[in-house]
């Protein structure tokens, strides 16, 4: 007969072999039924029991990792941050629905002001530890961190950090942005996590532990009651950063999680054709509203808000070689160096699109801020830079605070690192000893006072039809004017024309590159390819914020002279400035 080692161990193997012993006896099933029966009712079967450690941090019994009996598996802990830079609308939105819809729990009281753990589910997955997943288009395997003391009451900077003492803090939340708020949260993963990648935005529904015993950072710890053997082996420097209190970073045990493809709160998470057909039939009306908007923001110029709308809807598609197809950076000159009207005109913004942020290009934010994230070997993890945004988030770039001085090593650093992101979509993140390319979908707005510093798509110059006595209170006013009913038109137009595919028939390619050769005919100095590229990138954006899935004759011929009234802006200002290039 087995023995009890192989009931326990191998039941199905107890199951052949008092099969195979039956010698097809029709009763051989009763004889298992009773077999296994008598073994649950020996006292010594009753001392037995199976624990199951997943979903848990910590366990209810002692673990005994050497013993054949414990079965090991593995998961992966990603450390998350509610979506960098996420408009005021859209928390506002996504607090109204989880009230609607979540009852508190009483079980759990943080003593700090927070934003629901539904809400902030939405979040920039990052790796903790190195090893665990791969580079490059994957998870980074480090944990997130932001060592720039400035950025939040609650960080604290490594030892490794070279800000002073005097900005110490409890804890370093590791947001990439300035001024952010919302809780962190460390979710681990279970099934498929090289799915995940860094700067994903992702809804997830987990299972919520906030384990008081896991608020012992640095503190002996009985290793047989935690679940990650690893934990024991780090250093005080690496549990601080891998190990924070539950109190301010709850875990998550995922159980599923949505890839978001946006942020925007009045839309589902992907959208049905359904929904864009029912807008699609009112988009024309929508965008003619919007574009009414935009010329009164820009002070009345008309071909400046053509453009900016058509910078509000792009968006990297593909990617062919190291070329990113889509981006359209814009390139707004002409704003007022000494009037706030750019901080007013980025406010409005804000509350057209889900995710943005206003670096003032500054020589003291040039010289000290860290864009590009770096790898503290210390820690054992990721710091954050401001460059590590979301998929979509708009960036508006103020050259007009640009000043006399300066750059040192680390402004030269971060101007090239904001050139990199402009021209090929990427950003380098720093490992000390090399550098490791990511690739992003950021939108860049650049304001200035004469052509940018910076590369760009498209440069438009401002030429203002109005000038109102003070333009905080005319775009307030604006602002206001609008109801919100308006204001979420605008918001779904932009994020539904981001979605919309494109694409160019046989023919109208044809009748294209026939009109190109046409207009090199007479002077070939007059058009080159790199203009040839920018025209099908415009005929594309306004195909779509037009509702139109593929470029028309008509469309391309509006290209064109929109092409044309921009460069003759250009020239006329070239001549008025002859110092610009």
């Amino acid at each position: 007969m087995p023995s009890a080692q192989d009931w326990i161990n191998n039941p199905l193997g107890v199951v052949e072999g008092l099969f195979e012993q039956s010698n097809s006896n029709p009763e051989w099933e009763k004889r298992v039924v009773d077999f296994f029966k008598d073994k649950l009712a020996e006292k010594e079967a009753q001392t037995w029991s199976l624990k199951c450690g997943k979903y848990k941090d910590v366990t209810e019994c002692g673990v005994d990792f050497n013993s054949r009996n414990t079965v090991p598996s593995e998961r992966q802990t990603f450390y998350c941050v509610p979506v960098p830079g996420e408009s005021p609308w859209v928390k506002e939105c996504y607090a109204r629905s989880s009230q609607a819809r979540v009852i508190p729990s009483t079980s759990y009281t943080p003593n700090r002001q927070k934003r629901s753990y539904e809400e902030d589910d939405d979040m920039d997955t990052q790796s903790q530890r190195p090893g665990d997943s791969n580079s490059g288009s994957k998870g980074s395997g480090d944990l997130q961190g932001n060592g720039d003391c400035k950025r939040l009451e609650t960080e604290a900077p490594s030892s490794s950090s070279t800000s002073p003492p005097s900005c110490a803090s409890p804890l370093d939340l590791n947001y990439p942005l300035p001024g952010e708020q919302g809780p962190a949260c460390l979710v681990k993963v279970y099934d498929e996590w090289e799915s995940f990648k860094l700067n994903d935005t992702l809804e997830v529904f987990g299972i919520l532990s906030v384990d008081p015993a896991l608020s012992g950072v640095g503190e002996e710890k009985e290793v047989s009651s935690l679940l990650d053997p690893e934990e024991s082996m780090e250093t005080a420097e690496e549990q601080r950063a891998h190990s924070p209190p539950p109190s301010l970073v709850p875990r998550l045990h995922m159980v599923h999680a949505v890839p978001l493809q946006h942020n925007n709160p009045l839309l589902p998470p992907t959208a049905s054709e359904e929904v864009v057909a029912s807008f699609l039939s009112e988009l024309g009306s929508v965008r003619s509203e919007f574009l009414s908007f935009l010329t009164h923001i820009l002070l009345g110029d008309a071909l400046a808000a053509e453009y900016l709308l058509l910078h509000l809807i792009s968006n990297v598609y593909a990617r062919r070689d190291i070329l990113p197809l889509g981006k359209f950076t814009l390139n707004l000159s002409g704003c007022p160096h000494s009037s706030p009207y750019t901080e007013h005109l980025y406010r409005i913004l804000q509350q057209l699109v889900p995710s943005s942020y206003r670096l003032p290009m500054s020589l003291h934010n040039m010289n000290s801020m860290r864009m590009v994230p770096r790898k503290d070997h210390v820690a054992n993890r990721l710091v954050s830079g401001a460059l590590q945004l979301a998929s979509n988030t708009s960036l508006f770039l103020d050259e007009t605070q640009l000043e006399q001085g300066q750059l040192d090593t680390a402004g030269v650093r971060n101007i090239t690192a904001l050139g990199n992101l402009i021209s090929w979509q990427k950003v380098d993140y720093d490992f000390n000893y090399h550098q490791m390319e990511f690739p992003c979908n950021i939108n860049v707005l650049v304001a200035s006072e004469g052509r940018s510093l910076l590369p760009s798509d498209c440069q438009v110059h401002l030429q203002p039809h109005m000038t109102p006595p003070n333009a905080e209170e005319y775009l307030s006013a604006l602002q206001a004017a609008q109801a919100p009913s308006q204001m979420n038109k605008y918001r779904l137009y932009l994020t539904i024309a981001r979605q919309l595919e494109y694409s160019i028939t046989e023919e109208v390619t044809k009748a294209v590159e026939e009109d190109f050769v046409e207009m090199r005919k007479d002077d070939p100095q007059s058009i080159s390819a790199e203009d040839l590229h920018r025209m099908l990138i415009v005929s594309r954006l306004l195909s779509i914020s037009l509702g139109q899935t593929t470029l028309s004759t008509d469309v391309w011929m509006k290209t064109k002279h929109l092409e044309l009234l921009r460069m003759n802006r250009i020239q006329q200002q070239k001549s008025v400035n002859g110092h610009e290039p």
